[in-house]
């Protein structure tokens, strides 16, 4: 049979096996980068510029549907990745991935305003479950770790992680409404932004071993490029609210890997509040899908 260039459908249970594949490769990002003794800046430009030609070489939809709209939103992609860098350097990756998780409280602040979506009591009852369970991660002193020197400064850098995470998925759902188009490009060029605004903050690099840059290069190959080859592929065939849920094994598995790896043993608070944020956000998952159908 002559090839037509076009890929063969899969099974929705390999689609699935994707989905999760790309959810478990996204989740050591932050036992990664901590493992890696390169700076904060190297990390983030450097993933960011590996990631970006993974995907230009991988997926053909990195490579079109470029314009001002999908450049719009790979800068709030771009301070997304840069912040969670830096946020994991200095505070536990439990706190980072969990803050950046309350994400769809300032979905549900902005929405009305940017998307002229409205907001109803469900909406309201998923506020409060989120603002509870970030208020918990607040509570009482943060342990230092030699992985996690800063843990006040990091939360903070992991919470404005959250609103520009917020703004990327309000943007590619802006973009997905005009045109149709796929989220690829965005993570392109907001990875090509990243690793041009930390660039020079990187140089000169005077450090580094052979162990640190081939975890580097894992990050941008593999837990970034590579979890997104995954993810697009899976999503073609699984439907939104499932691909939603399956994801949420990123989170649950990110600090776990810091654990093992680091010893970062996240607080009794830390973790009640991670529970209830991503409570807060299966709820929101399902309350948009019940509103589209």
């Amino acid at each position: 049979m002559p090839a037509t260039g076009i890929r063969p459908p899969i099974s929705i249970g390999a689609a699935r096996v994707r989905v999760l594949a790309a959810a478990l490769l996204f989740s050591i990002g932050g036992a990664g980068i901590k493992a890696c003794h390169l700076t904060s800046w190297q990390v983030t430009s450097f993933r960011s510029g590996i990631a970006a030609i993974t995907l230009l070489l991988l997926l053909p939809e990195g490579r079109r549907g470029w314009n001002w709209r999908s450049a719009l939103v790979g800068v709030a992609y771009a301070a997304t990745v840069t912040l969670f860098v830096l946020a994991n350097k200095l505070t536990t990756s439990a706190n980072t991935i969990f803050l950046q998780s309350t994400a769809p409280l300032y979905i549900l602040l902005l929405s009305p305003w940017l998307l002229k979506e409205r907001t109803g009591a469900r909406d309201v009852l998923v506020m409060a479950i989120v603002v509870l369970g970030m208020s918990l991660l607040f509570v009482g002193t943060e342990r230092r770790y030699a992985t996690a020197p800063d843990p006040v400064q990091g939360n903070i850098l992991a919470l404005l992680a959250g609103i520009c995470w917020a703004m990327t998925l309000m943007g590619l759902r802006w973009v997905g409404r005009r045109e149709g188009g796929s989220a690829v490009p965005a993570a392109v060029i907001g990875n090509i932004m990243g690793c041009l605004i930390a660039l020079p903050f990187a140089l000169p690099v005077q450090s580094g071993s052979a162990l640190d840059w081939t975890i580097l290069v894992g990050l941008g190959a593999i837990q970034v490029g590579l979890a997104y080859v995954f993810l697009t592929e899976g999503m073609r065939y699984v439907p939104a609210l499932e691909a939603s849920m399956l994801l949420l094994l990123e989170p649950v598995l990110n600090p776990i890997w810091s654990w093992l790896i680091h010893g970062e043993k996240p607080r009794a608070w830390s973790l009640v509040g991670g529970v209830i944020i991503l409570g807060g956000t299966i709820l929101k998952t399902w309350f948009d899908s019940r509103r589209r159908a």
